[in-house]
C-alpha cells in the first residue's frame, strides 16, 4: 500500500511539473528561459520583413539560450548596475517609447485612397500636357552661340557640335540630348524658347539663361508618358505617410511649452 502511494505521488509530482516546463526551452545554470522570448524574437525577425521558416527555429533558440548566458555573465560581474548601462537602458527605453508613439499616430491615421487619387491628380495636372525632346549647345558668351548657329545652317551637325563646344558636361557628351522633359523643368527662359520651336527647328537667336548662351533643337514634341496610378500607389502613400508623421512631430513641437 504504502508503495503504491510513493508512486502515485511521484508521479503527481512529475505531472505538476510539465506545464511549467513546456512552457521554458532551457534552464540555463539553474534559470528557466520562458519560451515566450522565443515567440517574442521570432515575431521581431518578421517585422524587420525577413520570414521566419522552420529551419530557423532551432536558430532562433540558440540565440535565445545564449543571450540569456551573456546575460547572466553580465550580471555576475555587476554590469547592469552601472551607470552606463543605466544611461544606455534610459535612451533605449525613450527610443522604443517614441516609436510606438508614431506607429500608434500611423496605424489611427493611415493613409486613404482618396488621399492617394488626390495627390495624384495634383502629379498628372502638373505634369501632363506635352513633353520635348530637345537638345541644346551651352557656351560662355553670345558671340560663341552666333557662330555656332550660323555654323550649323551651313550644314555642321549639331550633335559633333555639341560633343566639342557644349560647357554641359551631362547632355555635351551626347550631343547635346536632353531626352523627353516637361517644358516646366527648365528655368523660364529656356522654356519660353523651346516652345516657340516647331519641330526640327533651331533658335534663330542665342537663349541667356543664368547658366549661359545656349543654342536649342526642338527634335521631337508627345504627349505625356505619365504612370499609371496603380504603378506609382506604393510611392506616394509612403511619401504621404512620411509627410503626415512629419506634420504630427512639427506639431507637437509647436504646442509644447518649452522653458
Amino acid at each position: 500500500m504504502k508503495k503504491h502511494l510513493l508512486a502515485a505521488v511521484a508521479a503527481a509530482a512529475v505531472c505538476a511539473t510539465l506545464p511549467a516546463f513546456a512552457q521554458n526551452v532551457a534552464i540555463v545554470n539553474g534559470k528557466a528561459v520562458p519560451k515566450a522570448r522565443v515567440d517574442l524574437l521570432a515575431s521581431q525577425i518578421a517585422k524587420s520583413g525577413r520570414p521566419v521558416t522552420a529551419e530557423m527555429n532551432d536558430q532562433i533558440k540558440d540565440e535565445v539560450i545564449a543571450r540569456e548566458i551573456f546575460m547572466q555573465e553580465a550580471q555576475k560581474r555587476g554590469l547592469d548596475a552601472s551607470d552606463d548601462f543605466r544611461s544606455q537602458m534610459e535612451l533605449a527605453r525613450q527610443t522604443l517609447l517614441i516609436r510606438e508613439l508614431f506607429a500608434d499616430y500611423q496605424k489611427k491615421n493611415p493613409v486613404t485612397d482618396a488621399d492617394i487619387q488626390a495627390e495624384y491628380d495634383k502629379f498628372a495636372a502638373a505634369n501632363g500636357g506635352k513633353e520635348y525632346r530637345a537638345r541644346h549647345i551651352l557656351v560662355e558668351n553670345e558671340k560663341q552661340a552666333r557662330d555656332i548657329i550660323a555654323g550649323l545652317k551651313k550644314g555642321q551637325k549639331f550633335e559633333d557640335v555639341a560633343k566639342k563646344q557644349s560647357k554641359d558636361p551631362g547632355s555635351g557628351a551626347n550631343g547635346g540630348d536632353l531626352d523627353w522633359a516637361n517644358a516646366a523643368s527648365y528655368v523660364p527662359e529656356f522654356s519660353q524658347a523651346l516652345i516657340k520651336l516647331n519641330k526640327g527647328q533651331l533658335t534663330q537667336e542665342p537663349v541667356k539663361t543664368q547658366f549661359g548662351w545656349h543654342v536649342i533643337r526642338l527634335d521631337d514634341v508627345r504627349e505625356a508618358q505619365l504612370p499609371k496610378l496603380e504603378e506609382v500607389k506604393p510611392q506616394i502613400a509612403q511619401q504621404l505617410q512620411q509627410q503626415k508623421l512629419a506634420k504630427f512631430q512639427q506639431d507637437l513641437r509647436t504646442t509644447a511649452k518649452v522653458e
